[in-house]
């Protein structure tokens, strides 16, 4: 048997990606909800659909700075004329005079009534006279204070925003599952909402494991390996939307192991660790994390068909039964593995509407092989093309995953039974919409 065959009959006993997230994802629910203060609920995922309880605007009002007039007065205005100040104008053979009865701004509170021949003074916001249906702008007038001639009709209901012309009483504000966004904030709070019912933000720990690991600062050397994935999946977290706290190094000592974890339930809503998911001699989060104890949780270790990064673990931690993702130790793998699985589950504990992250259909500009038998997904980057649709650009992957996902804005992805992609080929590409 050639060695391209024993990797492919390996590879067919390892467990195909879209199966283990399956069975990953169907086992975990999103947190309870909370009703929140508007001021707190931004980048917090929508428990429900929110509908607006009152009219935006609530009242008829002034759109902008102006007089308000009723357009039955103003409609003499429009044909030729001139004025000494103004020069030539669309208008009748004079500009049209009314007389300023009053002016209104944004506090103003009693109700007026408007009256043929007569106008208001109006600031942007003001509420709208009764009877009035036109703001005329103010460039188009002389400014008169007591008296105003108006050089050109508006059409009628120019200047003005109607009661509820905006957002009526019970339409959907924004719908369940999606991310509360300052815009959002703006528009619950102008509809009269103080609170909205919202999924917690997940709270993530994340912790690095191993004897030979040492804090950054220092370059690696013999027997040490610089922590850069505790930080790494740390931002990570955060960029998914999670709370997340980097607990940092944790020896490879059984019980000092155990106890960090189950400590760590008090405070998490996921617990993800990196390093020691193989069966090496030394990977012993695996030997402590599959032991079947009663109360403490179990976590099970897959082969999954996923390059790079093959063993990925899943399960849970204490008596809380708190869920625990084991990612590997390599730092590109580990990323790759956060992307996979981590950001799904806490997509999903946040009750974000879709969990996965969106992928596009591109144009490939370079020839790329993928072992067979395994999902790739490499680092890439993604353009759009002028006349639509996108190109794609494979960066350094395999053992330079870590310096590709640096320039990357994309992964491409390469399935289990492509080995090769040529250039100028369709492929699928997730975005990696980072906020920047």
């Amino acid at each position: 048997m050639t060695a391209t065959a024993d990797a492919e009959a390996a590879a067919n006993e390892l467990m195909p990606l879209a199966e283990y997230l399956g069975s990953v994802l169907r086992r975990l629910r999103p947190l309870p909800p909370l009703d929140l203060d508007l001021t707190q609920a931004h980048g917090n995922v929508l428990a429900g659909d929110v509908l607006a309880p009152h009219p935006y605007p609530a009242f008829d009002q002034a759109a902008i700075d102006g007089y308000a007039a009723r357009w039955e007065d103003l409609s003499s205005a429009g044909r030729v004329g001139s004025h000494p100040s103004f020069g030539k104008f669309e208008g009748g053979p004079r500009p049209v005079r009314l007389n300023v009865v009053g002016d209104l701004g944004a506090a103003s509170w009693r109700p007026v009534r408007l009256t043929p021949g007569t106008c208001f003074s109006v600031a942007a916001g003001a509420p709208l006279p009764i009877g009035a249906d036109v703001v005329v702008p103010v460039h188009w007038t002389d400014q008169g204070m007591a008296a105003v001639e108006i050089l050109h009709a508006p059409k009628r209901g120019s200047g003005v925003r109607r009661t509820g012309e905006e957002l009526a009483v019970g339409q959907v504000l924004a719908s369940a599952g999606t991310y509360v966004t300052p815009a959002m904030v703006a528009t619950f709070a102008a509809s009269g909402i103080g609170h909205v019912v919202v999924r917690p933000s997940p709270r993530v720990v994340v912790v690095a494991t191993g004897d030979e690991l040492v804090d950054v600062g220092r370059p690696s050397q013999p027997g040490q390996v610089v922590d850069a994935n505790s930080h790494a999946l740390t931002a990570a977290a955060v960029e998914a939307g999670a709370l997340a706290y980097r607990i940092g190094i944790c020896d490879d000592d059984p019980e000092g192991l155990r106890g960090l974890l189950e400590d760590q339930t008090l405070r998490a809503d996921l617990i993800i660790t990196t390093g020691g998911t193989g069966t090496g001699p030394g990977d012993m989060l695996r030997r402590v994390l599959s032991r079947r104890d009663p109360g403490r949780g179990v976590v099970e270790f897959t082969d999954v068909a996923l390059c790079p990064g093959a063993t990925l673990g899943f399960g849970t931690v204490g008596g809380e039964e708190v869920p625990v993702v084991c990612l590997p130790g390599e730092p590109g793998a580990a990323l790759i593995g956060f992307e996979v699985l981590a950001r799904p589950v806490i997509q999903l504990l946040a009750g974000a509407e879709p969990v996965f992250r969106r992928s596009v259909k591109a144009h490939l500009l370079e020839t790329v092989s993928s072992p067979g038998g395994l999902r790739e997904f490499r680092p890439a980057h993604v353009a759009e093309r002028r006349g639509g649709g996108h190109t794609v650009q494979p960066l350094a992957g395999g053992p330079y995953t870590l310096s590709g996902l640096a320039e990357a804005n994309g992964l491409l992805v390469l399935g289990e039974r492509v080995t090769t992609a040529a250039a100028g080929s369709t492929v699928d590409v997730l975005l990696l919409d980072r906020r920047r």
